[in-house]
């Protein structure tokens, strides 16, 4: 009761100042003491049975207030009417930041349900090479440069997974800066060194003199799950690595792997999408070029891919930009 009358006092202080003011009017006019008191006794009857009637719909809005705030999931479709055009606003609100929930709940769900999925992909895939670190350490003359390639492996699922975390929110970890587009080829190279002399691929690479607008480690990550996938899907031949000559500032990663197939194509940089050669390689996850698409996308650069089954693939990476995309 005591909180519907702080809402309230004004209200009730006004119908007081008016019956006080009709009587002290009255009074003056020499009108007799008797019916003035009537008419003030009448309006504070009105006034208390307004306020009454008030309180008994205040406490009914209440209580379903209430009701509803106790009820996870209840919306505001539960709400009763409005009654002037403020609670009217004040619904809208509410019905706006209620969607926002629900759609909030909604991705986190989802993300959720896509997250164990993954792992569970992964953790299967993880196994394999240190299953195979395990074998080769019992062998009675382990071979160090095997074991390490099985480590290099561990260490590819594990920066995978990091990187499908933080591409999440990766907008606050971008930093753009001019970028030796050489420099970080090689590197590239050199971390994949020991797969392609264990899997005796040529490199064919002859550097590159450009310079490019772009976040150096996304970047980096990106360029280093193109090779790995061209190592992965590369049997015999070699992978090149070079400038394209007909479109500018476009680096073309080219393998003589098992290429891809035409109807597999315009899907291969959805989530979870493996397609045929995922069915046939047991361990792709449909994660990396999902995660390379997403990436070039952050860092306003462009991907693409040609491939014929049975030839090859080419990887498109388009870096050219404007520095005044930066501001």
């Amino acid at each position: 009761m005591m909180k519907y009358l702080k809402t309230r006092w004004k209200m009730a202080a006004l119908v007081l100042f008016m019956v006080a003011a009709t009587a002290g009017i009255l009074f003056l006019y020499d009108v007799p003491l008797e019916p003035v008191l009537y008419v003030a006794v009448l309006c504070i009857l009105v006034a208390a049975l307004a306020l009454w009637l008030d309180y008994r719909k205040y406490g009914k809005k209440l209580e379903n207030l209430r009701y509803i705030k106790s009820c996870e999931g209840f919306g505001t479709d539960y709400l009763d009417a409005p009654e002037d055009g403020i609670e009217e606003i004040y619904q809208e609100i509410c019905q706006e930041l209620d969607e926002k929930r629900v759609e909030a709940e909604n991705q986190r769900s989802a993300f959720c349900t896509e997250l164990t999925d993954f792992y569970t992909m992964w953790v299967h895939q993880i196994k394999t090479p240190i299953a195979a670190a395990r074998l080769l350490l019992q062998e009675e003359e382990p071979k160090p440069q095997e074991i390490q390639n099985e480590l290099f492996k561990v260490e590819q699922y594990v920066e995978m997974v990091l990187g499908y975390l933080r591409t999440e929110d990766m907008a606050a970890d971008i930093r753009f800066q001019e970028v030796e587009l050489d420099a970080l080829i090689r590197g590239q190279i050199h971390k994949f060194a020991r797969i392609f002399i264990g899997k005796k691929l040529s490199l064919e690479y002859q550097g590159v003199s450009e310079t490019v607008l772009t976040d150096e480690k996304w970047l980096g990550f990106v360029l280093g799950q193109i090779l790995s996938n061209a190592l992965k899907y590369t049997k015999k031949g070699k992978i090149s690595i070079y400038m394209s000559k007909a479109k500018a500032h476009t680096l073309v990663v080219e393998d003589t792997g098992i290429g891809i197939r035409g109807e597999d194509l315009p899907r291969v940089f959805e989530k979870g999408f493996t397609g045929y050669n995922g069915r046939e390689e047991t361990r792709s996850t449909g994660i990396g070029l999902y995660l390379c698409g997403k990436i070039m996308k952050k860092l306003d650069h462009g991907i693409r891919i040609e491939s014929e089954l049975g030839k090859g693939t080419k990887v498109f990476l388009e870096l050219g930009r404007k520095k005044l995309d930066l501001y």
